[in-house]
């Protein structure tokens, strides 16, 4: 048996990255939604950061849809 040290390290590289991206993107979507509720409590408009923490939220689904995709495919 031979085991391909570049691809295992290939794979391993990049499953790091994405997961490290993954958990970037989730919280920067939950910092948009804590600014939000702080904007609310003072009194102003966070529309800005709802809209991005939302697309930071559906980034996420997607790319977990997607490795699901590769996985059942």
């Amino acid at each position: 048996m031979k085991i391909d040290w570049a691809a295992l390290g290939s794979v391993f590289g990049v499953s790091l990255v994405v997961t490290v991206a993954l958990v970037g993107l989730f919280t920067l979507g939950i910092a948009g939604l804590s600014r939000q509720e702080k904007a609310t409590a003072q009194g102003g408009s966070a529309a800005l950061a709802v809209t991005g923490a939302y697309a930071c939220f559906a980034a996420c689904a997607g790319a977990v849809a997607y490795g699901i995709y590769l996985i059942v495919a």
